[in-house]
């Protein structure tokens, strides 16, 4: 199995609140599910206030390489990446478990 972490920080003046965030939350939330290689998949809003803290997280489970990277490259991923790129960063590791 392969685990999927991405840390999500938005950019400086972006509120969660903004319309474009509350859809690209909405956009990964609505992805378990809907893509058939996600083996386990969480995501939530960060609750600690530490300075070195990221904003959201998504926590997520593959089979193996191939299925990962099929839910990378599938189209409502890729749209959900979209949104998210006008209006955060991110990093992410994958390793196997």
């Amino acid at each position: 199995m392969i685990r999927h972490l991405v840390l999500f920080k938005l950019n400086e003046g972006v509120e969660r609140d903004d319309p474009r965030v509350v859809r690209g939350v909405e956009a990964f939330r609505s992805l378990d599910g809907r893509i058939p290689e996600i083996r386990f998949w969480e995501c939530a809003w960060n609750i600690s206030d530490r300075p070195v803290a990221y904003d959201f997280a998504i926590n997520s489970a593959f089979e193996d390489a191939g299925a990962l990277r099929r839910y990378v490259e599938h189209p409502e991923h890729q749209a959900g990446v979209g949104l998210w790129r006008e209006f955060a960063t991110w990093v992410i590791a994958d390793y196997e478990f």
